[in-house]
This record gives C-alpha cells, sequence and structure tokens, in this order.
C-alpha cells in the first residue's frame, strides 16, 4: 500500500547519507539485553507511529516485535539476540528516506520491515540497495515498486533488495472490480483517489478492469490529503447516478467522506482498498460505514490457525495500533529476516557481507508464515496472492468473499 505527499529530496543528502554506511563484522563478544546469545542484530521497522496512518503503522511496528520475541525466547539463531529498531516516517517520503539512511549507516541493522506506503518506499529503496540491506514490506501493493514503472508491458525487477509480503494492487484492483461488478451488482461507478501513488494506482487498475467487466465508470475525481469538506464532490457524486463510490487513498480521507456522502442522500457504498480496513474507520464514520466495503490482502488473520499465538499475544500486551491488517504480515516479514540470519550468521559470528548474503537467503525463502506459505517470486513479490472482501455490518468489518483475483486482459 500506499503512499501520502510526495516530497521531492536531492540527490545529493541520499548520496551523503550513504557515505555513513558500514556493514562489517560485528565482536562477537557485543552483549544483548535478552535472548539467545551474545551478538545483536538489529532488525529496523519503519512506519507511520504517529499521526496519520498510525493505527496501521503500530500494527507492524508490533508485529515485528512480536517475531523478535518469539526468535529470542526460542533461540531460534544461536548466539544471535535480536532487537528491533523502530523509526516513525510519519507517513512522508522524504522522512522514510532519512530514516533509510539512518537505518544503513547502523552496522547492527540486517534487514528492515516497513514501510506502510507504497510512496514511502520509492523514496527508500535505492538507499536500501546501494547499502545492500534487504527491505521486506507487510504492505506496500503498488506494483511498480517490484516490477517497474511500465510493468503492464515490460516486467523488470528495479531493485533485487525489495521484498514484500502482502500481494500488489494489479490484483487487488481487478478483485475489487470482480466483487462489485458480479457479486455487489453494481453497474455504475464514480472513482475518486488522493493524488498519491497507492490511491491513484489502486483507482486506474479498478476503473481499468470494471470497464471489463461490463460495468460503466460515469464520473472520476480526486481530493487532497487532510481534505475535510467533501461538499462539491458529494453533491457531483449524487447527481451522478452512480450505484457505487470507488475510492484510492487511505482511511483518514474515506471516514470523512462516506459520512458526508450518507449525510447528503446518497446511499450508495464507497468500496476502497487495504488503505481503508481499519476499525478507525468504522469509529470515525460510525452507521455511515455500513455496507461499506474494502479488500485487503490475505484472507482474515483471526481464522488462520498458525496466527493463534500471536493475536493472543497481541492482545495480552494491549500493544496499540490495529493488528488485523498488516500484523501477521510484518511478523511473517521479520521472521523471513530472522530465518536469512540464521543461515548467514553462525556461532555469533557475522561476515562482512552478511547483508548481501541475507538478501540472497530471503530470495530463497521458503516456510510456513502465521499469514500463509512465506516464497518470493523472481520479483521479490509474495507467492501468496490470497484476497479478502470485507463488509462493514453491525458495525464490524464481516469477510464476505475470499480467493484470487483473475485480471481481465
Amino acid at each position: 500500500m500506499r503512499q501520502r505527499s510526495l516530497i521531492a529530496i536531492t540527490a545529493a543528502l541520499a548520496a551523503g547519507a550513504l557515505t555513513l554506511t558500514a556493514c562489517g563484522s560485528r565482536d562477537s563478544g557485543d552483549k544483548g539485553s535478552s535472548g539467545s546469545g551474545n551478538t545483536t542484530v538489529v532488525i529496523g521497522v519503519d512506519a507511520p507511529l504517529t499521526g496519520q496512518n498510525s493505527a496501521t503503522g503500530l500494527g507492524i511496528q508490533y508485529g515485528a516485535q512480536i517475531a523478535v520475541d518469539d526468535a529470542n525466547k526460542n533461540k531460534t539463531v544461536p548466539g544471535v539476540t535480536f532487537k528491533i529498531k523502530a523509526l516513525d516516517d510519519k507517513a512522508v517520503p522524504a522522512t522514510g528516506q532519512q530514516n533509510a539512511s539512518q537505518l544503513v549507516a547502523d552496522k547492527d541493522v540486517l534487514g528492515v520491515v516497513g514501510p506502510l506506503n507504497s510512496g514511502v518506499a520509492t523514496q527508500m529503496q535505492q538507499v536500501f540497495a546501494t547499502a545492500n540491506l534487504v527491505q521486506i514490506s507487510p504492505s506496500n501493493t503498488n506494483p511498480e515498486l517490484t516490477m517497474g514503472k511500465n510493468w503492464q508491458t515490460n516486467k523488470v525487477r528495479p531493485f533485487k533488495t525489495y521484498f514484500r509480503t502482502a500481494t500488489t494492487d494489479a490484483l487487488q484492483g481487478a478483485y475489487a472490480a470482480d466483487y462489485a461488478y458480479n457479486g455487489a451488482k453494481k453497474k455504475k461507478a464514480f472513482v475518486v483517489d488522493d493524488k498519491q501513488t497507492y490511491g491513484a494506482g489502486l483507482s486506474k487498475i479498478f476503473k481499468e478492469q470494471f470497464e471489463k467487466q461490463g460495468g460503466k465508470v460515469i464520473g472520476t475525481d480526486h481530493v487532497n490529503v487532510g481534505d475535510r469538506d467533501f461538499s462539491t464532490l458529494v453533491t457531483k457524486i449524487k447527481n451522478s447516478g452512480a450505484d457505487l463510490l470507488y475510492y484510492g487513498g487511505q482511511y483518514d480521507e474515506s471516514e470523512v467522506l462516506t459520512k458526508q456522502l450518507k449525510d447528503a442522500g446518497a446511499n450508495i457504498p464507497l468500496f476502497g482498498g487495504d488503505g481503508m480496513f481499519t476499525p478507525t474507520y468504522i469509529k470515525t464514520a460510525g452507521k455511515a460505514a455500513e455496507g461499506d466495503l474494502v479488500t485487503s490482502i490475505g484472507v482474515p488473520v483471526d481464522t488462520l490457525p498458525a496466527a493463534k499465538d500471536f493475536v493472543a499475544t497481541y492482545k495480552a500486551k494491549k500493544y496499540p495500533g490495529d493488528y488485523g491488517t498488516y500484523g501477521s504480515y510484518a511478523y511473517d516479514a521479520a521472521t523471513a529476516i530472522i530465518k536469512a540470519v540464521g543461515q548467514v550468521v553462525k556461532d555469533g559470528k557475522v561476515p562482512s557481507d552478511a547483508r548481501a548474503q541475507i538478501v540472497d537467503a530471503v530470495q530463497k525463502s521458503s516456510f510456513d508464515g502465521i499469514s500463509g506459505k512465506i516464497a518470493f517470486d523472481e520479483y521479490g513479490d509474495t507467492t501468496n496472492k490470497q484476497l479478502t472482501v470485507y463488509q462493514v455490518q453491525s458495525g464490524e468489518w464481516k469477510s464476505v468473499k475470499s480467493g484470487t483475483a483473475n485480471p481481465k486482459s
């Protein structure tokens, strides 16, 4: 998933930050505070931990934290104690890039989980690639991140250090379009996006696929991140005769938009992507959210037997944020890094080229995670293509359909 305002930053800043790169061997006598050994390996986490998108960002942080705690408790890698270093990108691309440089400069960081937003990822990938530092996002869904800008006609992997445990908008948008037309029986859609990498990309794919299904897109428009008055847009949607509003963006704006839409008497569902899939959306929109729809990656975490202990631990520790959206995918991303470290770091000894070796080990990942099978294709994308449609029913997100997408060509 996802992006907030794309802020340009000079190449000089990135280049300067990269001169700090260091990943030489660590002293095997370094003391960790707890866990399985006396060599400390740090797993970085980057996500919005405050402000907009923080509900889902915190779910990523603590999903990774539980994975590290489990690895230390189980002595998964002999001689190694794992720690989390969590940085707040506030959903701002430039901040994410600065965080990437900070993580690269820490010699103990051997892998990174994150970011939440696709737009932030675009500013981090080169930094990590230059340092041979593996990055696994549990939530980025923009296809360009793994297959390049011309992915629809010529797939080329831009960075071999970038992976994700979330499936892409190419499938999510198509799955939503199929459900909207064939499942919800909607024939006329109005499509809105927030102009950001995630939202605009997802809306574009939904529009293309909805029309290929036989539906009609009778209007399109855009909003700005941070908007709170949608009166003009609401009037336009209401007068269009649409029987569905498809929204590409985050819950921060859509939870307000759906309320204003229903208050104006336009009783049509708002359908969005995983950027909306959080209890916060329902809490803010209230009764106006009833009947609204989202797609999200995977199947409901609460229904996965392998995730039972994870969910119980998250609740018992009263961690903030929303574990249900990306928490299990963050757990599996961190676990992939931990397993790769186990193949490279023997008896607590970290080789000088550990980061590069870990990238190669992650590429060969194959294990049963708590969210499903964890493996990556030649582009760094997850091989798990499961998706679920959720609907607000009696004030809660309820799954209504799970499966895999088959985009129409």
